[in-house]
C-alpha cells in the first residue's frame, strides 16, 4: 500500500485555510492587500470517495485538526494534526498520524517548522528546520532529519503566501497560477511545483447540496467562493513523455474570505473526502 505523503500538510495549508472574521464580527488581521486571517480551529473529517489502479483500500477513517492564530505583525502559527486509519481487502489496518506546527513571517520572508509522522507502531520521523529569504534566494538549515543546510530559488512561496496568491488570482479572475512552494515536508529537502485551477465564481445566494458550518452562517451565505483544484508536481522527477503525472492534487471550494469547504484529497491510488464538522473562532490579537 503506498504511504499517505507527508504532503498531506500542503492540504492542512490550503485546505484549512483561515476563516474569515467578517462571517464571525471580530476584527481581522490583514495578511496582504485585500486578503484577511483570522485565528480558529478547524475539524474536518475524513472518508474513502473511491480508488484506483486496483488499490487495497476498502475503508478510511480519519480527521483533520486544525489552529491557527497570529497577525499581520507578529507572523502567524499553524498547528495540524492528521489521523487516518486505512483497511485493506486483506484485514490490514495502517494508522498514519502526522503532526506539525509552523510559523510564517506575514511578508514571506521567514518560515519555522516541525514536522512529526507516525505509521502504526513504527518510530516516528521527525523533521525540523528554518527557511530564511535573503534578496534573490532562500537559505534553508535544517536540524531533523539530518543537520543540513542548502539554498532555494527565490521565486519559491512558503504556505500562507501561497494560499493569498491563490486568493488574490481568484479575485482578477484568472484561472491558472504556476508557483513553487515549499513547505518542509517528505524531509525539509522537497519543493513542489504546483498547478492551480480556478473555476468559475460561485455567487453565495447559490443554494448548497451539502450544508456545513461554513454554509450555515448568515454572513458567509453573502459571499462568493471559487471551486479550486491545486496539483503536486515533484520537480525532481523526469517524464519520457513530457507530461508528469501530480503526486498528489486536491480540491475544495474557497471563499473570498479564506474559508474552505468541500475537500477532495487525490493520492492517486485513492481518493479521499474531507467534511468540515466545525469551526471556532479564537481571540483576536490585534497589531501594536
Amino acid at each position: 500500500m503506498r504511504k499517505l505523503p507527508q504532503t498531506s500538510l500542503r492540504l492542512s495549508m490550503l485546505a484549512m485555510t483561515m476563516i474569515g472574521a467578517a462571517a464571525l464580527g471580530a476584527t481581522p488581521a490583514a495578511a496582504g492587500p485585500g486578503v484577511t486571517f483570522l485565528p480558529h480551529q478547524a475539524l474536518y473529517d475524513l472518508s474513502l470517495m473511491k480508488t484506483r489502479n486496483n488499490a487495497s483500500v476498502s475503508t478510511v477513517r480519519g480527521r483533520i485538526l486544525y489552529n491557527f492564530s497570529g497577525n499581520a505583525c507578529e507572523g502567524y502559527t499553524s498547528d495540524f494534526r492528521q489521523v487516518s486509519e486505512i483497511e485493506s481487502g486483506e484485514g490490514k489496518n495502517t494508522l498514519s498520524d502526522l503532526r506539525s506546527s509552523s510559523w510564517e513571517d506575514a511578508a514571506g520572508k521567514s518560515y519555522r517548522f516541525k514536522i512529526d509522522t507516525k505509521m502504526n507502531d513504527s518510530d516516528s520521523s521527525d523533521v525540523d528546520g528554518v527557511a530564511e529569504r535573503t534578496g534573490d534566494k532562500i537559505t534553508v538549515k535544517l536540524k531533523q532529519p539530518v543537520q543540513k543546510t542548502f539554498t532555494l530559488d527565490g521565486k519559491t512561496v512558503f504556505p500562507t503566501e501561497q494560499i493569498e496568491r491563490i486568493i488574490a488570482a481568484a479575485r482578477e479572475g484568472k484561472s491558472l497560477l504556476e508557483l513553487q512552494v515549499y513547505d518542509g515536508s517528505d524531509g525539509g529537502e522537497k519543493v513542489y511545483n504546483t498547478l492551480t485551477v480556478i473555476g468559475q465564481a460561485i455567487l453565495g445566494d447559490r443554494t448548497v447540496a451539502n450544508p456545513d458550518p461554513s454554509t450555515s452562517d448568515a454572513a458567509m451565505k453573502s459571499l462568493t467562493r471559487w471551486p479550486v483544484t491545486v496539483s503536486y508536481y515533484d520537480r525532481s522527477a523526469k517524464s519520457d513523455t513530457g507530461e508528469q503525472t501530480p503526486v498528489y492534487a486536491m480540491s475544495f471550494e474557497l471563499y473570498e474570505n479564506g474559508v474552505s469547504r468541500s475537500l477532495v484529497l487525490d493520492y492517486n491510488d485513492f481518493v479521499l473526502a474531507g467534511a468540515m464538522g466545525k469551526f471556532d473562532v479564537k481571540a483576536t490579537k490585534p497589531c501594536k
